[in-house]
């Protein structure tokens, strides 16, 4: 095998460190999640930019063993359905762990899509219930599902919508559980159905993608196998991702969580919000898209603000050019730009850059994950091509 990972089978291997998945497969994805909770109990664990509230790890895993206990009360079983239609929160990754904590399946959809949007996605779906906010109620009301709506409690009163199902606050979910010292008991395995994500897969209308509670925690290893071998403790990640996609439910809600860094959410995107989160909360390290990068390169306004906590500008879900990773670059001298290519089917991750050795601002996608295989196979044919071949 040459230094490209190419073998003679016409298969490239990952190049970095093995992954030492966990074999039991009596284990949930929340369970996991929070193996290693008892160890910074104190260390804040999500962060609402908007507010300032903020959980620390003891209090997440507090929280999600009472909404479990509530869903479960709602009669939420099993593989049953629950979507979640709703922009960032802090309650927003609690639904998503309480549900898959008890063997239901989350499914997540954009809160600005259409109502005809949404109903395709509802018909295949098909949940037993919808966790939303007040603001899209319009949009779900004529779904005849009951509801569940976050916010705060003061935002909460005369929920009388016409023609909708009861709705219950995210507050009430806490009390329906009463006090509940640990996790239901439900048997959920790595091979079980977690989530339920909708991808265009590049043409079409969106196709419903099955992940497992193993395929998170997979994924979740291999997207923090750098920060491991570094041996860099505390993360701070500011999420401006939307949670409802795989990008920022896979690599930044729940992969960082699982490895004990603090995950700062914010709802909508503003440029100027964001770096004042930024310099507010001393954000280590960014996932985002180009176009932010592209902001965070020319827009003057990034002057105004202390960025200096920036380690890591990572940049996802399109390609971002060379020119661009060396502007930014320039702007931010002391954090690493780079930038990694997955997929929903692919739980996320399948490349990113290596920050420990390699050259820096290629506009490459960066090498294999640790354990994914990849194939470049012709446009002509379907035969695997060795390296520096176009296919």
């Amino acid at each position: 095998m040459e230094k490209s990972g190419y073998g003679r089978d016409g298969i490239y291997r990952s190049l970095r460190p093995p992954v030492d998945f966990p074999k039991e497969p009596n284990l949930s994805m929340v369970s996991f999640l929070l193996r290693n909770v008892s160890c910074y109990p104190y260390k804040p664990a999500l962060i609402d930019a908007n507010s300032g509230e903020t959980l620390t790890f003891y209090q997440l895993k507090s929280t999600v063993i009472k909404l479990s206990h509530g869903f479960l009360k709602l009669g939420i079983n099993k593989s049953d359905r629950v979507l979640i239609f709703a922009p960032n929160s802090v309650q927003f990754p609690l639904c998503f762990f309480a549900i898959t904590a008890i063997g239901a399946i989350a499914t997540t959809a954009n809160p600005n899509y259409t109502v005809n949007e949404l109903s395709k996605q509802l018909k295949d779906s098909n949940p037993k219930l919808v966790v939303t906010v007040p603001e899209l109620f319009d949009k779900v009301k004529d779904f005849n599902i009951p509801l569940i709506s976050l916010g705060s409690k003061r935002n909460q009163r005369g929920f009388n919508v016409k023609n909708t199902p009861k709705i219950l606050s995210f507050h009430d979910l806490l009390d329906i559980a009463g006090n509940v010292p640990e996790f239901p008991s439900v048997s959920v395995k790595q091979t079980n159905t977690a989530v339920l994500l909708y991808s265009s897969g590049t043409t079409g209308l969106s196709k419903g993608v099955v992940l497992t509670h193993g395929n998170f925690i997979a994924s979740s290893l291999m997207v923090t196998k750098d920060q491991e071998l570094a041996g860099d403790i505390h993360r701070v990640y500011l999420c401006i991702l939307p949670m409802f996609h795989v990008f920022g439910l896979a690599v930044m809600v729940y992969a960082q969580l699982q490895m004990g860094n603090a995950l700062v959410s914010m709802a909508k995107f503003d440029f100027v919000m964001f770096l004042r989160n930024v310099e507010k909360y001393r954000a280590t390290h960014l996932w985002v898209v180009p176009p932010i990068v592209l902001a965070m390169a020319k827009q003057n306004v990034v002057h105004k603000f202390d960025l200096s906590s920036l380690k890591q500008i990572g940049s996802g879900a399109a390609p971002l050019g060379k020119e661009l990773m060396e502007e930014c670059a320039k702007k931010f001298p002391q954090a690493v730009v780079m930038q990694g290519y997955g997929m929903t089917e692919t739980c996320a991750i399948i490349s990113m850059e290596n920050l420990a050795f390699g050259v820096r601002h290629t506009g490459s996608a960066g090498l294999l994950a640790p354990g994914v295989e990849a194939q470049i196979v012709s446009t002509e044919n379907p035969k695997p091509l060795p390296p520096k071949q176009l296919g």
